[in-house]
């Protein structure tokens, strides 16, 4: 398992098995977006474009969590049980310490 964000492009990482199941949410994200500009461009009413902008929250919101789960169950376990075989701890620290991280970022 390769880490941190200059990972090879070969890696496997927890959400892989997923992966196509991600990208259609996101690109159903998108086209939402792009539906938020177009009402925007349209004049239309402040509550529908809000409306469609809390959507696309609570969409990203599910998708990070999701991503978060994967990074839990497939990154953080794998490091402990590797951690099992080699008996130093240092790499369980660092995937608990980036779950911390991101979920710190999702709470702002």
């Amino acid at each position: 398992m390769t880490t941190g964000t200059n990972a090879e492009s070969t890696a496997e990482y927890g959400y892989t098995a997923d992966k196509d199941a991600y990208l259609k949410r996101l690109r159903r994200i998108e086209g939402q977006v792009r539906g938020i500009a177009r009402m925007v461009e349209e004049d239309k009413y402040c509550i529908d474009i809000l409306t469609q902008v809390a959507a696309v929250n609570k969409a990203l919101h599910a998708v990070s969590m999701g991503l978060l789960e994967e990074h839990i169950s497939h990154c953080v376990v794998g490091a402990a049980q590797d951690a099992q075989i080699s008996g130093t701890s240092d790499a369980v620290q660092e995937k608990v310490q980036e779950a911390t991280a991101a979920i710190g970022r999702l709470l702002r």
